[in-house]
């Protein structure tokens, strides 16, 4: 494939993807783009030759810039493989982290434990709320010496902040999911 070529399918590919993304017809977005409707068919289908005046004027009816037009497509989706999201294993638990990539001022954990097992939370800033949800199994949630037994589809919010453990006192594993939402510091 020539240069040329491969050009105009990489417009013609982002721009439909970039369409279809805002939910706009063809017609729709030649209105906005000041072109006739076939030119914006001939773009969307690496037909068209544009000129720089109706390259500048797709870019700004999507709101990007004509580089990410041009630009080599990007993956729609990227598939993280289970046993590449970071692990721990605190006490006799198993923790994985649920996402590869960190949001701000929040954790997201999925937690398993073996029968019997125990796992030790660490307190964390004042002002942190925890949701723990049960999946599978049985959990016994101890906060700040109070008990409380989640089954699956139970979920508990509790302050962070305080000492907190994780129990299950099943004959199976138990399997629960942490999203800690840090206290935001002023």
């Amino acid at each position: 494939m020539d240069q040329d070529t491969e050009l105009s399918g990489r417009l013609a590919k982002n721009i439909k993807q970039l369409r279809e993304a805002r939910g706009l017809t063809q017609q729709q977005l030649a209105k906005l783009a000041g072109v006739p409707r076939a030119t914006w068919a001939h773009l969307e289908s690496g037909a068209a030759n544009p000129t720089l005046g109706v390259l500048h004027r797709a870019a700004a009816a999507l709101q990007v810039s004509i580089e990410e037009m041009l630009s080599a497509p990007r993956a729609t989706c990227q598939l993280y493989a289970r046993d590449t999201l970071p692990t721990r294993s605190p006490g006799q638990a198993f923790v994985r982290k649920l996402l590869p990539d960190p949001i701000p001022g929040m954790e997201m954990d999925r937690i398993e434990i073996p029968p019997g097992g125990r796992m030790t939370g660490v307190p964390h800033t004042p002002g942190t709320r925890e949701y723990l949800t049960c999946e599978s199994g049985g959990l016994l949630l101890v906060v700040g010496g109070e008990r409380f037994t989640l089954g699956a589809g139970d979920v508990a919010v509790f302050r962070g902040d305080q000492r907190h453990s994780y129990n299950n006192p099943g004959k199976q594993p138990a399997v629960g999911y942490s999203v800690v939402v840090l206290a935001r510091v002023v």
